[in-house]
């Protein structure tokens, strides 16, 4: 991470140099942004509720997400075709969401219960419901952007 992140300090030196920053610009400029690069890139950014709501009252699909809530029911797995682990999540404004995980192309998380704390990132497709979140796995061909589950620090994917 370390030569990355020289690698970066370079890079933005030399760009700010080619905008005609050389003559404002001081080492601990470039330094500062660097560090904030740094820390854009460790901290994630998530879908405001706001954010959500908007999509649910606005009824938009295909828009990826990434949100936090807790788990406030399991459901039973969907076997018909490709499996899917279901439940549904409550996050902080109190909009609910299905998950819809494929479960045969991503590990199942076996000891999700109710109540439990969920990262979620996927494709939220619109349903008068609040909404459902699928593609929370990679996609084997590459034509989609991979999705993910956090639970107790563990990532589905």
């Amino acid at each position: 991470m370390k030569n990355l992140l020289q690698l970066l300090l370079v890079l933005l030196t030399f760009s700010m140099v080619a905008c005609g920053y050389e003559e404002t610009t001081t080492v601990g400029d470039v330094e500062q942004v660097t560090e904030q690069l740094s820390t854009d890139l460790d901290e994630p950014s998530y879908t405001t509720d706001e954010e959500m709501q908007n999509l649910f009252d606005s009824e938009i699909s295909d828009e990826q997400v990434m949100i936090k809530g807790e788990v406030i029911k399991t459901l039973a797995d969907d076997n018909e075709g490709s499996r899917h682990q279901k439940f549904i999540v409550k996050i902080a404004s109190g909009q609910t969401i299905l998950v819809s995980h494929n479960i045969d192309l991503a590990n199942k998380i076996d000891d999700l219960t109710e109540g439990d704390q969920v990262k979620i990132y996927g494709q939220y497709e619109w349903n008068d419901r609040g909404g459902v979140i699928h593609w929370t796995h990679h996609d084997p061909d590459g034509e989609h952007v991979g999705g993910w589950i956090e639970h107790q620090s563990t990532f589905y994917d």
